[in-house]
């Protein structure tokens, strides 16, 4: 049986990013710096829009895994594609990438495979409209029992959280994972997902799983307080290993009592996109390698770093070089 030291599971997203200034996302009403779910016709009309298009393979967790691909761990996604040119790209670049894209692309179905446009301002922050079309139809019947008893560590995508399939498919995953001596754990996505599905994420992450990864907004919306380091302790009360991200500000993480804060060195982004994608990358490499968690926070923080210097959302640069060159490998 394969062993994947990481597998995730989540929205299957084809990126499309591109450059625009303030008043370009003022004319076609984008709000600045956040996600916003989009309906087809309003993602057909904004592509049409996009100049200078870069397209990629994304999802939060889907950029997550391939840079620990990257980093050369064995690793697999979980996710729904159409059987569109867009779904077939999506796949065949996971598979070329290093990892193993497990759910081959679903035939027929009125819903295409699902794509983010993404706006990038000069000041590198990100505006993305997503139509999430096939992704969000993944339940419990896509998570292959042979995958994700072979992982040993299972990270869940929280945008999943809106449809019920979604939650049934990370309890199958994250059950299937923890029965057979593996980790699970979350990346929560989004306060505003947060917001719709509170109690439901509060079981799952006191219930169901080993670590938790979010930035402030999110650990903060958990509780709805504006008191983190309140938030911080609750969640470490109910969960393992609790992660906190805090932009500029650096990184605190708990882990059964021990707590560490790992600064950052604060830098100008070119393109914020997958910055906590690829800290996600980082932290769990270096705990898929057992390393302790300043080292763990370190690696998050450089492989961020790295993604933050250049359009899109996956690392350009051998981040295994740069632990090298930091004396971390």
């Amino acid at each position: 049986m394969t062993q994947y030291e990481v597998v995730g599971i989540g929205n299957a997203v084809v990126d499309v990013i591109s450059h625009a200034d303030d008043s370009f996302l003022d004319l076609m009403g984008i709000e600045k710096g956040i996600m916003q779910l989009i309906e087809r016709e309003r993602g057909e009309m904004l592509y049409g829009a996009m100049k200078d298009r870069m397209q990629t393979p994304g999802g939060a967790v889907a950029n997550t895994v391939a840079g620990i691909g990257a980093l050369g761990l064995p690793t697999a996604f979980i996710g729904r594609v159409h059987d569109d040119a867009l779904g077939r790209f999506y796949a065949k670049s996971m598979v070329d990438g290093g990892t193993d894209f497990v759910n081959e692309p679903v035939k027929g179905g009125d819903l295409p495979t699902s794509r983010s446009m993404i706006f990038v301002s000069p000041d590198g922050e990100r505006s993305m409209n997503t139509y999430l079309g096939i992704s969000t139809d993944l339940g419990p019947d896509d998570v292959p029992d042979d995958v994700a008893t072979a992982a040993k560590i299972m990270f869940l995508e929280g945008y999943l959280f809106d449809k019920d399939q979604g939650k049934q498919a990370f309890l199958e995953a994250s059950r299937l994972t923890r029965a057979a001596g593996g980790k699970a754990g979350i990346a929560i996505s989004d306060p505003f997902c947060v917001n719709r599905h509170r109690s439901d994420f509060i079981r799952m992450i006191r219930d169901e799983l080993d670590f938790v990864i979010g930035n402030q907004a999110e650990i903060l919306s958990l509780f709805e307080t504006e008191d983190l380091e309140d938030a911080l302790a609750r969640t470490a009360a109910m969960c393992g290993t609790v992660v906190c991200t805090r932009s500029g500000d650096g990184v605190t993480l708990i882990r059964d009592g021990e707590r560490v804060d790992v600064p950052v060195t604060k830098v100008t982004p070119v393109d914020a996109t997958g910055a906590g994608d690829q800290f996600a990358a980082g932290f769990l490499y270096g705990m898929a390698n057992d390393r302790d968690l300043v080292t763990c926070g370190r690696m998050g923080n450089i492989c961020a770093a790295e993604v933050i210097g250049h359009i899109g959302p996956r690392p350009e640069t051998s981040m295994m070089e740069v632990f090298k060159q930091q004396g971390l490998v």
